[in-house]
């Protein structure tokens, strides 16, 4: 459902989320391993989530990329809708145009209904309540 780009996004903003704050920030360097998503791929996804304020980041020698709880309490369809594009989640699984509700393909009642629950709870999610999870034993995150 999500293309790898939406997952290393998320597991980035995950990883900022669980180990950075405004005094302790981090560099693309420091973060590519552990999250095992490619140096240059992951720079070009944390400079567009910057770009839309989903992370927050600072120039200089103590620079890096970071995330406060402005960008905590963002949602996860936003990292999705950023990444993939707003159509992406809610398009054909076949790719075809004329594809809805009214004119269904072969998959649309197959997979319409798990699509649109995992939208909305993309939507009803935000970085924070994940956090939280992991914080307190209810999921994991090895990172």
């Amino acid at each position: 459902m999500l293309t790898n780009s939406a997952k290393y996004a998320m597991k980035a903003v995950l990883f900022l989320a669980l180990n950075t704050n405004e005094n302790n920030k981090m560099m693309v360097k420091d973060i590519y391993e552990r999250i095992n998503v490619p140096q240059s791929y992951l720079a070009k996804l944390l400079q567009e989530l910057s770009k839309h304020n989903i992370v927050s980041s600072s120039r200089g020698p103590k620079g890096g990329f970071y995330l406060d709880d402005k960008n905590k309490s963002i949602r996860l369809i936003k990292i999705v809708d950023i990444i993939d594009g707003e159509q992406r989640l809610r398009s054909c699984m076949l790719s075809l145009k004329e594809c809805d509700n009214e004119n269904p393909c072969a998959l649309h009642r197959l997979v319409g209904d798990a699509n649109s629950s995992f939208i909305k709870n993309l939507e009803e999610t935000t970085i924070e309540s994940l956090i939280a999870d992991v914080r307190d034993g209810k999921s994991i995150l090895p990172l």
